[in-house]
């Protein structure tokens, strides 16, 4: 596995959302698939293994204390806090994003408990909670730094004025935002944000929540709890408009001679020395594949086709739906 740096920390070059593990895309997988797909990944070589305290709300954190405390020393680990479950007055536990000191205290000593671990080597702020400067949440991180629970402080769904302005405050280590042929918001500013204060960049759902991988067709036939289904670019119509461009992106990806995952993956690691994609997936050889795509070779005129081909302008839809989109921070194209 070939490899990359996130602060102190050598990693791989392609490292492991685990989201899906137990949240978001329907139905999660028995534990004992999550189980052999994050030893597998680990087997493979991967060494970066991001969650976060929102994802199964908790769930996705517990998973992973359980599966590799064992192995503790050999990755690193990434997790977020301030957007949680909270258990509301009706019982029923909801999203709540609160960037609140008190609030980040709290999600990072649960987080602990529940990864099984005396340190989270790097820590994000999971959404900007824009009803507190961010400079007082990105404080309370720093505080955690220098009492030892975390080693590094990361962002998430970002702006570059953001990261300037929390990195005035403490070091950022890494940024976190949405990044794949399909997403493009990072590329206004937030990626060059990154390279002035020397941070990495980190991109989440790098296959355009499976897009990307040729595996959606049917909009129709997701789970009726996946997130997906709120999202601008798979409601029906624009989800047929956006396959049309399946058929230009499978030839693009036959030419480069890998699979239309492992093309959005290794269009991504060509991008910058210092972008580390988070591909997440159910499925051990659909994991496999994915690693493969670090040995994937793109000349300069298949990443020019292929960025005309599939960008913001060409795809139909936002990426989030009206309300999610004031949750957020980054710019949008």
């Amino acid at each position: 596995m070939q490899t990359r740096q996130i602060g102190p920390f050598t990693v791989s070059a392609i490292g492991l959302g685990c989201m899906n593990l137990s949240h978001a895309y329907g139905t999660p997988p028995p534990p004992e698939q999550a189980e052999r797909v994050l030893l597998a990944a680990l087997d493979a070589g991967v060494t970066l293994f991001d969650t976060a305290a929102l994802y199964g709300f908790g769930k996705s954190e517990t998973l992973l204390g359980r599966v590799l405390k064992p192995h503790r020393q050999r990755f690193t680990l990434a997790s977020k806090g301030g957007m949680a479950g909270v258990a509301g007055s009706d019982g029923v536990t909801r999203r709540v994003i609160d960037g609140r000191p008190e609030t980040l205290r709290r999600n990072c000593e649960d987080s602990l408990r529940r990864l099984q671990t005396d340190v989270i080597d790097l820590y994000y702020l999971h959404r900007w909670d824009k009803k507190v400067p961010v400079e007082d949440s990105v404080g309370e991180l720093s505080r955690m730094v220098q009492e030892g629970k975390v080693r590094t402080i990361g962002l998430s769904e970002v702006s570059g004025a953001t990261i300037r302005k929390a990195h005035a405050v403490h070091p950022i280590t890494a940024v976190q935002n949405e990044y794949s042929l399909w997403s493009r918001n990072s590329e206004i500013s937030a990626l060059a944000a990154c390279r002035e204060i020397g941070a990495a960049f980190v991109a989440f759902s790098p296959v355009a929540r499976g897009f990307l991988c040729d595996a959606v067709h049917d909009v129709d036939a997701l789970d009726a709890k996946d997130i997906r289904k709120a999202m601008p670019r798979f409601e029906p119509a624009n989800f047929a408009a956006n396959l049309q461009l399946l058929p230009g992106y499978r030839a693009l990806a036959q030419e480069a001679g890998c699979t239309p995952a492992q093309l959005a993956l290794a269009w991504l690691l060509h991008k910058d020395a210092a972008i580390v994609p988070i591909p997440g997936t159910t499925n051990v050889d659909h994991l496999r594949e994915d690693l493969r795509a670090v040995d994937v070779r793109l000349d300069a005129s298949l990443i020019q086709r292929l960025e005309a081909h599939v960008n913001d302008h060409t795809v139909a839809g936002n990426r989030y739906a009206a309300q999610a989109r004031t949750e957020v921070d980054t710019e949008e194209v």
